[in-house]
This record gives C-alpha cells, structure tokens and sequence, in this order.
C-alpha cells in the first residue's frame, strides 16, 4: 500500500493563501479532529505561543478524499527562493493540441483572477504560474491515456 501524504505551504497570510488553494484545487475547509468542534478548540490543546492564533493557520480538504489535504501555516520568515518541490494542476488531456492548449490558457486566466501570476508560458505545452505568495506551480494537461504524466521539466 503507497503512503499517503499532505502537503504544507509555509506562508505570511494563511487566509489569503488557503482562499486561492481553494479556488484553484476545489478544496475545502477540512473540519477539525475529532472530538473537536472548532480549529481554536482543537489548537487549545497545544503549547502554542500568546500571540498565535487559528488565523495563523488554514487546513484544506479534498472534497471527494481522494488529493492529499494541504496545511497553510503562518511562518515568521518570506519566501527567498525557488520551490524545489511545486504542484502541477492538470486539465483535461482529451482532444486537439488545441483544445487542450485552450484548456490551459483558460484554467490560468482564471487563477490570475484569484490572485496567482503568469511567470513563464511553454507555449503549447504548459503555464508556469505563481501563487499570491509566490509558490511556484504549473498548470498544464493530463495525457490523454495517463493523468498521472509529469509535466517537462524546466
């Protein structure tokens, strides 16, 4: 059985952040464990800092089960460099060259407007883009036969 995984993005406004992720994956707020009934709750029982709070933190759900659940966590520090890891959001490879391409351009107008930034077009192919913060991801098209196909590297 492969293990499963979440992802977390270290950030300086969890809000904003989880808004966009939300927007571009789908997602939604993941409910706090069990037996709790509100994030603040369940962070009372941690040693945290005076100054922390729930809105230093964000923690976002796949709606079916199936995507890794993403923790957005407030850090003191910024970005300063590249992402040696990044998230590729993958269109439908289905139809022409085209299509696909359309697909693509579509998919990062609209996550401009959700805050996310062109960095670099692979015409044809796929859209470097960046998240409010700076997180660099992909956005391109699944194969046709196998949705799991990287996209080249940079």
């Amino acid at each position: 059985m492969a293990a499963r995984i979440d992802l977390t993005f270290d950030c300086t406004n969890a809000k904003l952040l989880a808004e966009f992720w939300k927007t571009a994956l789908g997602y939604i707020d993941e409910p706090p464990p069990a037996p709790f009934k509100t994030r603040e709750e369940w962070l009372a029982q941690f040693d945290l800092p005076e100054d922390d709070s729930a809105d230093d933190g964000a923690w976002l759900c796949d709606p079916d089960g199936v995507g890794p659940r993403l923790s957005i966590l407030k850090v003191p520090e910024p970005k300063t460099a590249k992402n040696r890891f990044h998230l590729d959001i993958r269109m439908p490879g289905h139809g022409s060259p085209d299509e696909r391409w359309a697909r693509i351009r579509a998919e990062s107008e609209r996550l401009m407007k959700a805050g996310g930034k062109v960095l670099e077009e692979f015409d044809g192919h796929h859209i470097l883009m960046a998240d409010p913060e700076g997180n660099e991801f992909c956005v391109g098209a699944a194969s046709s036969e196998t949705p799991s196909d990287s996209v080249r590297p940079r």
